[in-house]
């Protein structure tokens, strides 16, 4: 059986997939097959029989809406029953329709929202380049390619990654742009006419143009990519949209939606196909795995090589650091003075920086905020990424947040690796996809977001986030941790450092917040999301809060004598709600009704804890353009004006 005849009976297999499932997007697939094909069965280094080979080429399909040619290539190297591909789009398949890094082997990311695999791959980049230069130049030279569509290209996260990844000369990354003219709407030449062979060569890129079903043209391409270069490859390829079908070639309406009943048997026909339903004959399994055995063979040096370098006691301790250290324990803990205030963003610095020994693999940066959100020591320490001095750990991302956050996410996903991030939190919103996204991969991130409230002062209302605490909690499977001293940080660092299988976002405070007047071993339960700062006898009053607001707390107690009050610093809900019920009922007592919260932020879902009846002390509106103690008093937050709210919540 020949090329040909192979990928037009995956073409097949992609039609009637999505025909089954009467929903899908087979015209990308058909567009992108050549190129995807020739990629797996003839460049793309991967072991048929581990889709987990720790020295696999990366792929990533950006534009995940062409799931179906994904799962087609992984049915045929046998990691996806034929089945599967039948029940492609219907509940608990391993055949989502979109892919889910999480549900189906040789998945590598979760992709759908388009652009963002694209950023994704430049984090795989990085984290196999760091690894290159930290492990082993050959165990780790593998590639990262990524199929991108139209779309993709039209999200401006797409050129944000391919800025960074020109600039830091990721020869290690390889993208295709299946230039089909088509999207859902119709041509492209309705919202588009940019010429990306010339953005991308300004960008640092190396780029060919070239015919997108010419195999000839292609294997020259993808020949490039096995060469020494110096720059990322973009590889453009003009494709027509549906390729192979018999009347509705180049038609938008192929793009999401199943190909009619007479299109789908006219196509069979054109295509030398059988009218008959997922027809996959030996022959084809046969010609698309006919580079199998060189495979095995290259799967077999790298690992003679690897069990020769594990001999090397250095190489074995640093790869068991980056690859086989499930938890991090007995971290160096940093000491602060009782009587000395501290930002909770200048804890984290200096955790960090300390941290930066005892965690090798911690890479990440800030958002061109490093002096802002306290990396400053931290870049010192470990210098900045790039190919040139790859074994670096600190990446300058400039402003470039939503690009950033996506490229973490990578990195988590690549392996071996602890990927943080940092901004202000009012720029949140900027990453909020790839928050979402991280937290449907599992991806372990640690998202530091400083100035973390109005508390941030002059810059005002643009940068003080009021709704941005609360909208994350929103979040499924992602970690808010708002700590109210520099020993909760601390904490709750750690904490986020051991999430394996979730990001966390750590909401820093740009003022100077008091220690609190617990020990370190009490602060210690911060771990458990919630935990008592000041105990009563037989509790008339509840008061519940986090970050800056928790010394408040405290000041407006001390305004309410002969007031037996209960005070809980409340860092991170997701942390409380998965304790043990009869620990939640020690902090929060069922029984006691008089309930206050308070956080500088919306209060919109403290209810939750508080109940209906309880007081909610925070602010449901936007701020403004003034000293942080000045915008304290007029938003009430003293502790004489939060001890008279609670005094005319309680009647007295």
């Amino acid at each position: 059986m020949s090329d040909l005849q192979t990928i037009n009976v995956l073409k097949g297999l992609v039609i009637d997939g999505v025909d089954k499932a009467k929903s899908g997007h087979p015209g990308g697939a058909m567009s992108s097959m050549d190129f995807a094909y020739l990629l797996f069965t003839e460049y793309l280094r991967f072991d048929p029989d581990n889709s987990a080979w720790l020295g696999r080429d990366r792929f990533v399909l950006s534009a995940g809406h062409e799931s179906m040619l994904l799962y087609s290539f992984l049915h045929y190297i046998g990691w996806l029953e034929l089945d599967e591909i039948k029940r492609f789009r219907q509940l608990h398949s391993k055949t989502p329709g979109h892919p889910e890094n999480f549900v189906t082997k040789g998945v590598e990311c979760t992709t759908g929202p388009l652009g963002q695999g694209a950023a994704m791959s430049v984090g795989f980049a990085i984290a196999a380049r760091h690894q290159q230069a930290v492990l082993d130049a050959d165990l780790f030279s593998h590639r990262t390619f990524a199929l991108l569509g139209d779309g993709c290209m039209q999200e401006d996260i797409t050129l944000g990654a391919a800025s960074l990844a020109g600039h830091l000369n990721l020869s290690n990354l390889i993208w295709f742009y299946d230039k089909n003219g088509v999207q859902i709407a119709g041509k492209i030449d309705r919202v588009a006419s940019d010429d990306y062979a010339q953005v991308f060569t300004g960008m640092g890129w190396e780029v060919i143009e070239l015919e997108g079903h010419d195999h000839t043209q292609l294997r020259r391409a993808l020949d490039r990519s096995e060469q020494k270069r110096e720059k990322p490859l973009l590889i453009i390829g003009r494709t027509t949209m549906a390729k192979g079908a018999y009347s509705m070639e180049g038609s938008e309406h192929t793009h999401g939606s199943p190909l009619p009943a007479e299109e789908r048997k006219q196509t069979r026909s054109k295509l030398g196909l059988p009218d008959e339903p997922f027809y996959t004959p030996r022959e084809s399994y046969d010609h698309f795995r006919r580079g199998f055995g060189k495979k095995r063979q290259q799967v077999a040096a790298w690992k003679q090589r690897f069990e020769q370098r594990l001999s090397d006691p250095a190489f074995k301790k640093t790869f068991q650091t980056y690859y086989e250290t499930p938890t991090f324990q007995n971290l160096p803990q940093k000491q602060w003075p009782r009587d000395k205030e501290v930002a909770t963003r200048n804890a984290f610095g200096e955790v960090l920086a300390i941290w930066a020994d005892a965690v090798p693999n911690l890479m990440g940066g800030s958002a061109d905020l490093d002096g802002s959100n306290m990396t400053t020591d931290f870049v010192e320490k470990v210098g900045d990424f790039s190919w040139a001095h790859a074994k670096n750990r600190n990446i300058a991302f400039g402003v470039r947040e939503f690009p950033m956050s996506a490229i973490c996410n990578g990195m988590a996903l690549h392996g071996g690796i602890v990927p943080f991030d940092a901004t202000f939190l009012s720029f949140a919103d900027y990453s909020r996809a790839a928050l979402r996204l991280g937290a449907i991969q599992k991806a372990r991130v640690i998202h530091e977001f400083s100035h973390d409230s109005f508390f941030l002062g002059e810059d005002g209302p643009t940068h003080q986030p009021i709704e941005h605490v609360m909208s994350l909690r929103m979040i499924p499977n992602f970690y808010v941790m708002r700590p109210a001293d520099a020993y909760e940080t601390q904490v709750m660092m750690e904490v986020a450092l051991n999430l394996a299988t979730a990001p966390s976002a750590l909401c820093l405070s740009r003022q100077k917040l008091p220690i609190l007047p617990v020990t370190p071993a009490v602060a210690a339960q911060a771990r458990f999301g919630a935990y008592v700062v000041q105990e009563a006898d037989a509790p008339e009053l509840l008061m519940l809060a986090t970050g800056s607001e928790v010394s408040l707390a405290l000041a407006a107690a001390k305004l309410l004598p002969g007031l037996r009050i209960k005070i809980v610093s409340m860092p991170c809900w997701e942390l409380f709600d998965e304790q043990p019920q009869s620990y939640r009922d020690k902090v929060i007592n069922p029984g006691l009704a008089h309930r206050v919260s308070i956080e500088a932020g919306v209060t919109l879902g403290w209810q939750k804890y508080v109940g209906g009846q309880g007081l909610c002390i925070g602010i449901d509106h936007f701020g403004d353009s003034a000293p942080a103690n000045e915008l304290a008093r007029e938003y009430g937050f003293t502790p004489e004006q939060v001890a008279s709210k609670i005094k005319n919540y309680l009647g007295r």
